[in-house]
């Protein structure tokens, strides 16, 4: 991959129009952790911008509450699956599809094969629970 990839170098849209690029992603907590401390002047206006190429389905629900969240599929199949109600909703996404999960919405994803996306997210006091 190149020094361009976003898969490899996350951007942050923060206030005042301005991106920029993050350090090497790790995948790691500790590099989310970092990137909080690094953007937190942005507060809710802050944005991460991430890709992420799946294989299989995710373990794990996540929900951002003070933010929406665009998913834009870029290759392959993805279901998102929103909590809405009690219910859960699922959203095929193809290749130049997009969802929004709105605050508060927990959501998952499954993948039959694989599948790649690009995710803006309004990250501010993102939960995680197992699936």
């Amino acid at each position: 991959m190149s020094d361009r990839s976003l898969k490899t170098f996350p951007i942050h849209l923060g206030r005042g129009a301005t991106a920029t690029r993050q350090p090497r992603f790790t995948g790691q907590m500790q590099w989310y952790m970092d990137y909080g401390a690094r953007t937190a002047d942005d507060g809710t206006d802050g944005f991460l911008v991430s890709m992420f190429t799946f294989t299989e389905p995710w373990d794990t629900w996540e929900m951002h509450p003070e933010g929406h969240e665009v998913v834009i599929c870029t290759t392959g199949t993805m279901t998102l699956i929103q909590e809405v109600g009690g219910e859960h909703v699922k959203v095929v996404l193809r290749a130049g599809d997009a969802v929004i999960n709105p605050p508060g919405v927990w959501h998952t994803c499954d993948v039959a094969e694989t599948a790649t996306g690009v995710f803006l997210t309004a990250g501010v006091g993102t939960r995680m629970r197992p699936r």
